[in-house]
């Protein structure tokens, strides 16, 4: 070790063995002030705040601005779902004008209209109800046949069969369901609907619509994105109420089997609050939001702790079981041996999870930043102030009559796991190299077949099931979910009514609209399309856009079809000169409105809606829209909910694969400084990195197989695989080169690096699988169960390739380095106490 590197770990040792009161005080002092930034912590959930990192978001976003529209549902509306035996009876619509009229008198609601199949039923019945009250008694007089006559004729209305079930009887003026949209005075950026955790003025406002309607009677449902953001804050909410008690209880149990002792117990508990303290304190601080990725953290963050802490606690068990005659000898030994490991796994495990630093979702990249930042305070807290904490407790012990507790290591010789940990050195050091060779054929296989994990981001990965287990409602009361309506209510529509809009992508055209030919090559760019769009009978794509509002209007009014006529050179129907004055005589039509949600006022921007076939694939449609786009004589960009989500799931599956080839780079150049500084041999990087490569690799083929794709969570699923395999993996090595610079023979050296490294990852691995597990089996929506079965998964194959097939790279690496001790030159081996 290099002169520096020897002092500092000389101050560190002396400061936490001979000054451990000043060392606990200062950690109690930070703790203090990262807890000034825990009322700062807010919450954040939903998809647009993932989606918004995308630059076709961003043109969703300027097109929503030029034609006033959103990306989904009205930031200003509430729909109300209406049910029964039929809605389309004088009973149903009177409770459907009634849910109006009652929302409408309450100022507090914002109302400034409605517009309901109720109230075109009532207007057909008298063209003069034109109110509310005026519509009520209009329904209420009129004789069923009247009713069923008038629902009849506004069925022939473009707008009345979006707004009734698909089980609409005409004859018979029957339908089970209907919608209706109540506009209200707000105006929400979607950026902030639902920030904080707290409800926006949309939340508040359909959260009391909900208590109005259900004073009406019968079955009306609110729904809108103030429900949807209300629900997203409660199910986080409701995960961590569910997951983190599960996971601290799981935590204590095993801190009982691991420690033994009550005063251990308590000082890890202690460890492990401050260690969330510390991270928790630090996103107020920064202002970073806690996000349904977040969630996965805490159980992580805690898994982690409990590792070091058992290492910290073994290892002094293991220096007193050697010899060491007092408790500051054992803890001086301890510390010297782990501060190096400590080192090596907080730097490869923050390297990790840095990774997701390079992600182009802010999000992930949050979290990776979140996660790094908690894992090196993890190595402060454990590697510092636990054992600091340790001493002054043996101190307390030393002057009492306490009780003495049972302070054998873990993986002690004469126990069941330190009997079954080296178990399987007496067949694979046998052939080692065939051994690593079958290892090797089983990661390619399982990163071949990985190669085909699909990416993926959807709604629904962030909404409950509609009905959720029953074992969840059995959980202790404030651990219990709550009542969720999102998912119910968009599988209702979805069933039940026609979507205008989820087979649709968009064009958004920038360039001047005015000039001659500027909607010719509207028409031109639908000619012969991509497979995934529709065509109509002359193989042009379907499409709506401002050339369509032109043809519509020109069929109804005979003076503007004689204007675009004169100005039409090919006649196609579409004016290729004195396009301002079309547009002039357009705007100031009935067509007006239509007109502008393609065009802009200034006619410098369009629109171009085209309809794409519904079983084609995201990534299909896409490709095919991005091709669209590239016909346009102007700049022209694809955009829309299909192409936004499927650039999100692009950016997904890049972060996977980049973060994943950033952390194993950037951990192999560490570990080669580091192994090259400290032992003058940096062919230990490589051993050290083997077994992680491997768990990549039979990870990602598991995914496959259990139908996994990558997601905004799961994505971080590889980088979390290498921090947390380099943890394993690095306490392992060096234990390893430690036991053989003490002059043991590498077979021995493994045996015992099993015997109390391994046993103690052992304690660990099932540490962090139980949290992992608590997550699978208590979250509340399909990614965080998702990620939650991944944890287990990776974990479970990072333990298992440390102790079984990293110690047999160990063995081989020994004996090409002169297996006796002559590992390392003596001046570079690892310092011992």
């Amino acid at each position: 070790m290099t002169g520096y590197g020897e002092r500092l770990l000389d101050a560190l040792d002396t400061w936490i063995v001979d000054r451990p009161g000043t060392v606990v005080v200062v950690f109690l002092l930070l703790t203090a002030g990262f807890a000034t930034g825990l009322g700062n912590v807010t919450m954040s959930s939903g998809t647009e705040q993932i989606a918004q990192d995308v630059p076709a978001y961003g043109t969703y976003q300027r097109m929503e601005d030029d034609f006033e529209f959103t990306f989904e549902q009205s930031d200003d509306t509430t729909q109300l779902i209406q049910t029964g035996e039929n809605v389309l009876s004088r009973e149903g619509l009177l409770r459907m004008l009634e849910t109006q009229q009652r929302l409408a008198d309450r100022e507090d609601l914002r109302v400034s209209d409605s517009t309901s199949v109720a109230n075109l039923v009532a207007r057909e019945l008298d063209p003069d109800a034109t109110s509310l009250e005026a519509q009520i008694r209009t329904v209420e007089r009129a004789s069923d046949t009247e009713i069923r006559t008038a629902v009849r004729r506004v069925s022939r209305r473009s707008s009345f069969a979006l707004a009734v079930s698909d089980d609409f009887n005409r004859r018979e003026a029957y339908a089970s369901a209907t919608l209706a949209v109540v506009h209200h005075r707000v105006y929400v950026e979607s950026s902030d609907v639902g920030s904080g955790g707290e409800a926006t003025q949309l939340s508040d406002i359909q959260l009391e619509s909900r208590r109005v309607t259900d004073s009406v009677g019968g079955d009306v449902r609110v729904f809108g994105n103030g429900i949807i953001s209300y629900e997203n804050s409660k199910i986080l909410q409701d995960s961590l109420k569910a997951t983190i008690p599960a996971v601290v209880v799981l935590l204590l149990l095993f801190l009982a089997l691991a420690y033994r002792d009550p005063f251990d117990i308590a000082l890890g508990v202690v460890s492990l609050a401050m260690a969330l303290v510390w991270t928790f304190g630090f996103m107020g601080l920064v202002g970073i939001p806690f996000t349904q990725l977040l969630v996965s953290l805490p159980p992580l963050l805690l898994a982690i702790g409990v590792d070091f802490g058992v290492h910290t606690i073994n290892r002094y068990r293991e220096e007193l079981e050697a010899g060491a005659t007092d408790p500051k000898l054992a803890m001086g030994g301890a510390v010297r041996h782990l501060l190096v490991a400590f080192f090596l796994v907080t730097g490869t495990s923050v390297i990790g999870f840095s990774a997701n630093l390079t992600s182009g979702l802010g999000m992930i990249r949050d979290f990776g930043l979140v996660a790094a930042v908690g894992i090196a305070f993890d190595a402060l807290v454990f590697g510092v102030f636990l054992p600091a904490a340790k001493l002054l407790v043996e101190r307390m012990r030393a002057g009492t009559r306490l009780p003495a507790f049972d302070s054998k290591p873990l993986g002690s010789e004469g126990s069941v796991l330190g009997r079954l940990m080296p178990l399987h050195l007496t067949v694979t050091s046998r052939a080692p190299k065939l051994f690593l060779i079958a290892v090797l054929l089983l990661a390619a296989v399982g990163g071949y077949h990985g190669s085909g994990v699909d990416s993926s981001f959807e709604d629904e990965d962030f909404l409950p099931p509609e009905e959720l287990p029953d074992y969840l409602y059995a959980l202790p009361g404030p651990m219990q979910p709550g009542d969720y309506t999102t998912t119910r209510d968009v599988n209702f529509i979805e069933e039940h009514f026609e979507t205008s809009n989820s087979d649709t992508v968009t064009v958004y055209v920038e360039g001047p609209m005015y000039r001659d030919h500027a909607l010719e090559t509207i028409v031109r760019a639908g000619d012969d399309p991509p497979d995934s769009f529709v065509t109509d009978e002359n193989n042009r794509a379907r499409s709506e856009s401002i050339v369509t509002v032109i043809r519509t209007y020109a069929r109804e009014s005979p003076e503007f079809a004689r204007l675009v006529a004169a100005n039409d050179a090919n006649g196609n129907g579409v004016p290729d000169d004195n396009l301002r004055d079309i547009y002039d005589a357009l705007l100031a039509s009935p067509y007006g409105d239509r007109a502008r949600s393609y065009l802009t006022e200034d006619y410098h921007n369009a629109r171009v809606v085209y309809t794409v076939e519904a079983d084609a694939s995201r990534a299909a449609t896409t490709a095919d829209a991005t091709e669209m786009a590239d016909r346009y004589r102007f700049d022209a960009v694809e955009t829309g909910g299909t192409v936004v989500f499927q650039r999100v799931a692009d950016t997904i599956f890049a972060t996977a694969v980049t973060s994943l080839g950033t952390a194993l780079i950037l951990s192999a150049l560490f570990l080669l400084l580091i192994y090259y500084l400290l032992l003058g041999d940096p062919r230990l990087s490589a051993v050290t990195l083997f077994p992680i490569v491997v768990t990549a690799t039979l990870l990602v083929g598991t995914m496959r197989m259990l139908d996994i794709p990558f997601n905004t969570l799961t994505a971080t699923i590889l980088s979390i695989t290498v921090g947390v395999g380099i943890d394993y993996a690095v306490h392992v090595v060096h234990r390893f080169v430690d036991e053989v610079d003490a002059q043991v023979d590498p077979h021995s050296a493994a045996v015992v690096t099993l015997r109390g490294t391994g046993g103690a990852l052992a304690g660990s691995m099932l540490t962090t699988i139980s949290g992992a597990a608590a997550l699978y089996f208590l979250s509340i929506t399909p990614l965080l169960k998702q990620f939650g079965l991944l944890m287990t998964i990776s974990v479970t194959y990072a333990f298992l390739t440390s102790v079984i097939v990293l110690p047999v790279a160990l063995l081989l690496w020994a004996r090409k380095s002169d297996a006796g001790g002559a590992a390392a030159p003596q001046s570079q081996r690892l310092p011992r106490g």
